[in-house]
């Protein structure tokens, strides 16, 4: 699991809800997207880069034992790390079914982040779970 946030998704999702503004917000979010670990030089190649993001966002998601999958990732804008750590609580821990069955749209509309992203970040992160979720439906018909 995602054990470097000492959150939840809906630990944040209560979280938001106590700031006051979207200048706030962002700035908690930016303090997520510092936690995460950096890639190693070596994961930062073009084969791992999400394609559709303005900023430079590569990810990767390891199998676990379990059936379920840790995602690495990360990017060169701070911004764009918060919202890799904001979809690291919605998918990481979770199995190719489960992340596939995942609605992130809403989750998002809870946070909030449809209505307060420029258009280009909003496709960025969309592309981002596009990435995810190709990965996952990749590793399930690689086992059928």
């Amino acid at each position: 699991m995602t054990t470097f946030l000492d959150t939840t998704i809906e630990e944040l999702i209560e979280n938001f809800e106590f700031l006051g503004d979207w200048e706030e917000r962002f700035a908690y979010l930016i303090e997520l997207g510092k936690k995460l670990p950096p890639l190693d030089k070596a994961e930062i190649t073009d084969e791992h880069r999400v394609h559709g993001c303005q900023a430079s966002v590569w990810l990767r998601m390891f199998p676990q034992a379990d059936n379920t999958f840790e995602i690495h990732a990360d990017s060169d804008a701070f911004i764009v790390k918060g919202l890799i750590a904001v979809l690291l609580l919605i998918y990481s821990g979770k199995n190719a079914e489960q992340i596939l069955d995942t609605d992130s749209t809403a989750r998002f509309e809870q946070l909030g982040l449809d209505n307060h992203l420029s258009p280009t970040r909003r496709n960025g992160l969309h592309s981002m779970v596009n990435r995810i979720q190709a990965l996952a439906a990749e590793s399930t018909a690689q086992t059928v």
